[in-house]
Order: C-alpha cells, then structure tokens, then sequence
C-alpha cells in the first residue's frame, strides 16, 4: 500500500498546485494556497522556520518524500517518465532504468553556484534551476493560456444558451523571454525524465541535493534481505532515481525518493521499507492485472459508432460558441467598427515598478525566484515577467492593460517567497511605489486641441490636477502630478486615450514608502 498511498498524495498536491497557477479568480489561493508556501526554497526565503524544520524532520524520518510527494516539479518528472515507459516497446516496458553511480560533483557544484546566486542578490538565475520555480513557468506560460481559451469557449458556450456561470478572460503573451525560458525548461525536463527518470532532480535540483544529504540519516529507508535477493535486476531496472546497485545490495539514499517502485517489483520479498531498529515484515506482493477489457472497448466503439442527436447538438454548439469567441476577439479591436484600435506600448521607464509589499528593488531581486504565482494571480494584468537580464522573469508593474487598485492585495497574499510581504488595503493606498510624469507631446489637449482630465478625474488619491498650460485663459488645460501625493498605481496611464504612447506615465522608485 505504500506505492498506493504515495501516489495518491502525489496527484492531490500536484494537481492543487498547478490549479494555483491557473486560477484566474482567486477561489484555489484561498483554499490552497498553502502548497505554495510549504514547497521548501520558499519557506527558506520567506524565513517560514516552522515549514522548514518540518521538511528537515519529515526527510530524517521518511527520506525524500518531500521530492516524490510535495514538489511539483519531482511529480511532474515521474508523470512524463510514466508516459516515456508505457511509450517504449513492450520488452522495455518492465525494465526501463538502469543503476548508474552518483555525480556529486555535479550535484555540488551546482549547489554552490545556487547558493553563491542567492547571497549576490542574483534570484533570477538562481531561479533558473529552482524546481518548483521552474515547474510555476511551465504551468503559468505553457498551460494557463490553454486553460483560459477553455474557459472562454465554455463562457461562450453558456451565453448561447443564456447562462452567465463563465466569463471570458484575456490571453496574451505576457513576456516573451519567459515563455522561450518555460519552453527551454519543458524539453530539458521532460526529455531527462522521458529517458532517464530523475536524472534533473538527483544531478541538478539544487532543493534535492540539500534533501538527499539529510536523507543519508534518515529513519526510513529502502533495505536488502540478502538472503532472499536473486539478483534479477528486477529493483535496479525499474528504479526511476538509479540508486540501487543489484549486485552489491546497496541503496544510495541521497537519490532514493522512496518511490516505491521497487518495493512493487521485486518477487522474492528481498526489499523492504523499514526502520533503522523494528522491522516491516508485511510485503507488497506483485498483483497480477486481468486483461477484461476489451470487451469494454467493443462495447464503446459500438457506441460512438453511431452518435445520436443530442451528441450532433452539443458538437454544434461547441463549434458555434468558437466562432463566436473569435468573432467578439476581432470586434474589441475596432472603436464602433469604424476605426481600429491602437494598442499601447510600454514606456521605456527608467526604473520598473515593482509590486506593493516588495520594500524595494534590491528585495525584490534576493527573494524572488521567479515563479510567475504573482503574475498568474494578478486580477488587473497589471504583473508581467521582466525581461531585463539582472531581474529576468521576476515581476514588474505594466499599465497597457489595466491598473493596479488601491483595494487589491492579491500579489502579495500569494507570495509564498517573502519577495511581496503581505500589506493591508489600508497601508496600500498610501504606499508609493513610483510616481507619475507628464509627456507634454503625447498630451491630447496639446496635440489635438481638446479638453480630457481623464487622468485627474479618476486618480484614486487625488494626485492630478489640471492645470492651464499658458497664461491666456484659452490654453489648453494639462496634468500636473503631486509627486508626494502620487502612489504610482498606474491608473492615469492606463485610462490616458492618448496612443500608442500614454501622455503620462508611472517610474518606479527603487525604495517604497508611506505618503
């Protein structure tokens, strides 16, 4: 039962998880958004000494069950490692693996190079190797715009028939450097994994090389009865991590993520998960699997071959609320259908707008792993992934598609690193990230001769006030920006018609404070 068990956690936290990152309306964050914050390079930026002694005593007991459990990024390798063995040819099937000696020196000195990236300040490439950073990317990049065009086609299917359970959302690319990084980090892990296992979380993973050295004392661990073991193979070429060596009755448990699996295949009882003192004698027999079920099959095909009405009637459906969903995404590019609509650009700012909470720029860059939570959390499309070099994927503030409101604290509630502390509504509208400036050639009253305050009338603080360019009385009147009264939320250049660069816009401060 214990394989059994394990994967079943395994599938619970990895799908909650990914949920985390797909939700657009908040409801996974506040349910579960603890599985983000108990992942273990998290707890260790945020300083969560609670979560992290109960890591380093759940690895003393059990081993890494942290690994094969809890990190996404470990389930998600023994995903595609399952997909890549029943893909194989059926003499391979059952023998997929084979025992390789540990490289730790690669496995250090990769440690090393985290470690030395964290203390300079660099968490962007650190970043790069964080597991469960790396497997936030790959969910928010690669499968949240799927799910989202999901969920537009269903909103579309039920406004066909007069229902409002779904409502559409935007899709867009919101950083195209960290959509080629999460693309890069699918294909080197899944490829590992596809042909050997975890070979990135027992040579790479900086979190597992951490955890396999405080698993070499652990309480629980994977044991031989050598006089039972035949030496088949059987443990050896099924072990997905390569740590156990046949021939010589060995375990190495710095790689060892207690899987299971071995327990599953061996046939002469030989192995055994125990403790260091009382013995397990119960076994995981080899349950042998009936083969019913291609009279199921038969029975199924008979059925699709011929789909009644109501199947031709959703199918129909479905196909009509696609073309309707393309149909309203090319209209909102047209003003009235009369003339198109010019996308903003973004200004080329001095320095980026880091999030509410964040303190400062210098924070933000030692904290943040760049795990794209934030940014798939953020309800305003306000966070975008940086692409700058020394804060690459981490996330800044943009203002082309909405603004970030003063009663909004959802960033910083979902950052389980400490990069975005938790803040109150209260101490958010009167926290100044960056401020806002005038660009007099970009000023619809200047350029086109018409009156617009679009930017006072709905500055949430009252930091705008028009003003009249010239002394006549007839001069066009323009923005003028309390810069101490100004908390940089961007709600002026979002609503600036001007286009496609706003007339004012919001630079960032390197250090946030209270006006």
């Amino acid at each position: 039962m214990l394989r059994k068990i394990r994967i079943t956690l395994a599938v619970i936290c990895f799908v909650l998880v990914t949920w985390l990152f797909l939700d657009f309306t908040g409801v996974a964050h506040a349910w579960f958004g603890w599985l983000a914050k108990i992942q273990f390079l998290p707890a260790v930026l945020a300083l969560n000494l609670l979560v992290v002694l109960a890591l380093v005593v759940l690895t003393l007991v059990f081993g890494r069950i942290y690994c094969s459990v809890i990190c996404p990024l470990g389930v998600f390798q023994d995903v595609v490692a399952w997909i890549g063995k029943k893909c194989r040819p059926k003499k391979q099937r059952k023998m997929p693996y084979t025992y390789s000696p540990a490289k730790s020196w690669l496995r250090y000195a990769v440690l090393a190079l985290f470690v030395l990236a964290l203390l300079a300040g660099a968490g962007s490439l650190a970043a790069l190797v964080a597991p469960y950073s790396a497997y936030g990317r790959m969910a928010s990049n690669l499968l949240q715009p799927l799910y989202r065009l999901g969920n537009n086609l269903l909103a579309a299917v039920a406004e066909h028939y007069h229902s409002y359970a779904f409502y559409a959302v935007d899709v867009w690319v919101k950083s195209l450097s960290t959509l080629l990084i999460a693309v890069a980090t699918f294909l080197v892990i899944g490829v590992l994994a596809w042909r050997n296992g975890r070979t990135y979380c027992n040579t790479i993973c900086p979190v597992g090389t951490v955890l396999g050295f405080l698993s070499r004392f652990s309480l629980f661990r994977i044991r031989f009865d050598a006089d039972k073991c035949k030496s088949c193979s059987m443990c050896s070429r099924n072990c997905k991590a390569s740590c156990i060596d046949f021939k010589t009755h060995t375990v190495d448990y710095s790689r060892c993520v207690a899987c299971g699996n071995c327990l599953d295949k061996c046939n002469f009882d030989a192995l055994h998960y125990t403790a260091a003192m009382p013995t397990l004698a119960d076994a995981f027999p080899k349950k042998k699997e009936t083969k019913k079920k291609e009279e199921k099959k038969d029975t199924a095909k008979a059925e699709a071959a011929e789909p009644d009405a109501t199947l031709r009637a959703f199918l129909a459906t479905l196909t009509m609320g696609a073309a309707t969903t393309w149909v309203k995404a090319q209209t909102n590019e047209v003003d009235g259908g009369l003339a198109e609509i010019q996308d903003k650009k973004v200004p080329a700012r001095r320095r980026h707008v880091t999030p509410p909470g964040s303190l400062s720029a210098r924070h933000m860059a030692s904290h943040c792993t760049g795990c794209q939570l934030c940014v798939s959390a953020c309800p305003n499309g306000v966070l975008r992934p940086s692409g700058g070099l020394l804060t690459l994927m981490q996330p800044e503030m943009s203002f082309e598609r909405g603004a970030c409101r003063p009663e909004c604290t959802r960033c910083s509630e979902v950052c389980p690193t400490g990069a975005i502390r938790p803040i109150t509504r209260e101490e958010k509208s009167s926290l100044q990230v960056g401020h806002a400036e005038w660009i007099q050639e970009n000023c619809i009253p200047v350029t086109d001769g018409v009156t617009c305050g679009n930017c006072a009338r709905h500055c949430p603080v009252g930091a705008i006030t028009m003003v009249s360019l010239g002394d006549d009385e007839s001069s066009p009147k323009v923005p003028a920006v309390n810069v101490e009264r100004c908390i940089g939320c961007g709600t002026c250049e979002y609503l600036c018609p001007a286009r496609p660069f706003s007339a004012i816009y919001v630079e960032g401060h390197d250090t946030h404070r209270m006006v």
